[in-house]
């Protein structure tokens, strides 16, 4: 996999003429390159595990997504267009009701057959496919096309960053700890100090409000009272975190939410997820293998429920996802994305491209908000099928801000509203503290 071959997608998602055949069709063609790009490090063998529930085969996010082109955009405005095997949609579909059964998703590990060749000559007939319906569309025929081709896209970017997570979580179970990608090496620089930068009380409009891309649980922009806040300026890292757990954190019930503290009970957590104590000093599984905890990194892996009895702990809280969104909206979007090729938290202060008070807002790790994940007022799913993409998961469970080392550059923004339940670690998920002004 080379490094010039994700930093081409740096220049894809950007606004076009929504008439514009050609473009649309590059667009399409780099980012179904660079999930492919992705998979280079892999040999057949890694495409088929599935190492728990959260966790999707290699092989299945490959052909999830040219599902979700097929489903949305061939069948019903491609006229003629035959599937190429009549299971995979039944197969390849996850969670959308509307389009009919599914495979359960606990089980697609099960799968030997498609095989991998199999799911690459699928991705290569939907994109036959999707490439002669983009030259034969007429203007009118594009204007109806465009929104779905663009959610396509940004839905199979979602699908890089989980093929990335995944993959870590498959090679982690295996004692041979292998190695995804080597660790590019990072420059040294200190850890600026954690400090505070202030917010003023106020009357903020929140959500989207924009001509180019988002998805619809941004909107709509409605208008939010925040009293006045300060954010860290940075997030928290290993270091600090390691202080936490060596005054007993783990072992401080008073310092948790009762749901999360029966959590780490029944889980048995005593550090992030992919740490372990080898010889008196903590290690970490990364996607360039087994590698000693560095200090100044980000801490990462860590749930909810670990990041609020941190905060907690350190006499801070977690952030509202409007007082993050209020502090980001002044931010240059650069930072550590994937398109870097490091697939791994940096320190603050390293990436080469952070300027201003607030560091480390975009990429990295995920930030828990404090906020459950829950309708914006006035908010209506669209109709159909991709109206399940966002709404019906409204429940049990918090907001993540920021994006992180494995999503696109080109696939984050302000408004970008992430979401897992309170006990998920498995993604690049950590903290940045709050506290009232």
């Amino acid at each position: 996999m080379t490094t010039e071959a994700l930093k081409s997608s740096t220049a894809v998602l950007v606004e076009l003429d929504k008439t514009n055949s050609a473009a649309i069709a590059g667009q399409y063609r780099v980012v179904r390159q660079v999930t492919e790009s992705l998979c280079e490090p892999l040999v057949a063998e890694d495409y088929v595990v599935q190492t728990m529930t959260d966790i999707s085969p290699t092989k299945w996010h490959l052909a999830h997504v040219s599902w979700f082109f097929e489903t949305f955009i061939l069948k019903p405005h491609a006229p003629g267009y035959k599937p190429l095997h009549p299971q995979y949609a039944f197969i390849f579909n996850s969670y959308y009701v509307q389009a009919g059964e599914r495979h359960s998703r606990d089980q697609r590990g099960y799968l030997s057959r498609p095989t991998v060749e199999d799911v690459y000559s699928y991705r290569a007939y939907v994109d036959e496919h999707m490439f002669g319906l983009l030259e034969t569309a007429n203007e009118a025929k594009m204007l109806e096309l465009a929104p779905l081709i663009e959610i396509g896209l940004q839905h199979e970017q979602q699908h890089q960053e989980l093929l990335l997570t995944d993959i870590k979580h498959v090679f982690s179970v295996n004692p041979l700890c292998p190695i995804y990608h080597p660790q590019k090496a990072q420059p040294k620089a200190p850890v600026p100090a954690l400090a505070w930068v202030p917010f003023e009380e106020g009357l903020y409009e929140i959500g989207h409000d924009t001509d180019d891309f988002f998805y619809d649980n941004e909107g709509p922009r409605h208008r939010h009272f925040l009293r006045a806040y300060e954010l860290a300026n940075r997030q928290v890292t290993n270091g600090e975190y390691l202080a936490f757990m060596e005054a007993g954190g783990y072992e401080t019930p008073e310092l948790w939410l009762s749901e999360g503290w029966v959590t780490r009970q029944e889980q048995s957590w005593t550090a992030p997820f992919y740490w372990t104590e080898r010889d008196g000093r903590w290690d970490v599984f990364t996607l360039a293998g087994l590698l000693e905890v560095e200090p100044d990194e980000p801490v990462c892996h860590v749930s909810y429920f670990e990041a609020d009895a941190y905060a907690r702990w350190a006499g801070a809280r977690l952030p509202t996802e409007q007082e993050w969104e209020i502090a980001a909206r002044t931010v240059p979007i650069q930072g550590n994305f994937v398109e870097n090729g490091h697939f791994h938290p940096v320190p603050a202060g390293t990436s080469g491209t952070e300027v201003g008070p607030l560091l480390q807002i975009y990429g990295n790790v995920w930030e828990w908000t404090r906020s459950p994940y829950a309708p914006y007022p006035g908010y209506e799913p669209q109709p159909g099928a991709l109206g399940e993409y966002n709404g019906k998961f409204m429940c049990n469970q918090f907001v993540l801000r920021g994006g992180s080392c494995a999503t696109s550059i080109t696939h984050i923004r302000p408004t970008y509203r992430n979401f897992f339940p309170p006990d998920a670690c498995w993604q690049f998920m950590g903290i940045r503290l709050a506290k009232d002004a």
